[in-house]
């Protein structure tokens, strides 16, 4: 697959960036979400970017499309969130292939925080209840979690979560432990990374990024609060880290859905930042606002059929 990359993506100024993103790298495979990726998918899936692509660090690849001196077969790493299984999990096996990452974190939920989809999430799957009563909540009724079936559990997230995701973010939290209360769940708090965590990403070199306080969807937010969240992210992770944090990532990132590219990327520019990436399918080329950076990542588990859709982005 090497010469086709090199064709489509080549050095100079007419370079193309491929931005993967991920969120999860589960130990195991998880039976009520089996698309999610597990440290041996991610293991190789590793081993076919580095066979194929020349990885650069993010705030590297992003300067160096803006001034047209990307290497052939470009890539870079992101994850958003800041999922413990990122420290736990993912960095072993970065290290093990000896390539760079960045990693995007939504600092409210660092220690011992949990975000309200995995709430949502784990409310769900924990519950023993045979019936999940949810009259009044969203336009919701009751719900039927059977005893055993993983089934009836994923469709109903399947249903809940978009219902919840576009409310403010005060309102989706109080939905959110409304579900958990009424489904008696005893939830976790040790999903997401603890600042003794990020601290050892970023020494063993991998890159730390802004992904707001709260994760709220920017668009339902006003300018200023959306600024605020932007820069108290930022602000608490260089206190933690004793550095500059110049990464941005959009919460959801779909440029007019989850983010207002005329407001937005703006916004990002005048508090300092150098580069932001987004969640819209694509790769980068030069002359490209380098605040809304693309990213994609096949969902294929074949090796033909991964490269084909990669390569197929790089043509979008």
């Amino acid at each position: 697959m090497k010469p086709l990359f090199s064709w489509l993506s080549p050095a100079g100024a007419s370079g193309r960036l491929s931005v993967l993103i991920f969120h999860r790298v589960l130990r195991e495979p998880d039976p009520l979400f089996p698309e999610e990726v597990d440290a041996t998918r991610f293991d190789e899936l590793l081993g076919w970017v580095k066979s194929w692509f020349n990885v650069l660090p993010m705030d590297e690849a992003a300067r160096r499309l803006q001034d047209g001196s990307l290497p052939a077969r470009a890539a870079a790493l992101t994850f958003d969130d800041g999922y413990t299984d990122n420290h736990d999990v993912a960095l072993p096996l970065l290290q093990r292939h000896g390539l760079p990452c960045s990693f995007f974190v939504a600092t409210g939920f660092l220690n011992g925080g949990r975000m309200w989809n995995d709430t949502l999430i784990e409310a769900v799957r924990r519950s023993t209840l045979p019936m999940l009563d949810l009259r009044g909540l969203r336009d919701a009724q009751g719900a039927d979690l059977g005893q055993h079936g993983l089934s009836n559990r994923r469709a109903l997230l399947q249903a809940l979560i978009p219902r919840v995701k576009y409310l403010v973010p005060e309102q989706r939290q109080v939905c959110v432990d409304a579900i958990a209360a009424r489904a008696e769940s005893v939830l976790p708090d040790d999903l997401m990374m603890s600042s003794g965590q990020v601290r050892a990403l970023r020494a063993a070199g991998m890159q730390i990024g802004a992904h707001t306080v709260s994760h709220p969807i920017l668009a339902t937010l006003s300018p200023q609060q959306a600024a605020d969240e932007m820069a108290r992210s930022r602000d608490m992770l260089q206190s933690l880290l004793g550095e500059r944090v110049g990464l941005f990532a959009y919460p959801n990132g779909r440029p007019g859905t989850d983010y207002l590219p005329d407001v937005h990327p703006g916004l990002v520019r005048e508090l300092g930042f150098d580069a932001a990436v987004s969640t819209r399918w694509a790769a980068a080329r030069q002359g490209e606002d380098v605040f809304q950076i693309p990213r994609f990542t096949p969902w294929d588990r074949s090796r033909s059929k991964f490269a084909l859709r990669l390569a197929k982005n790089l043509l979008s």
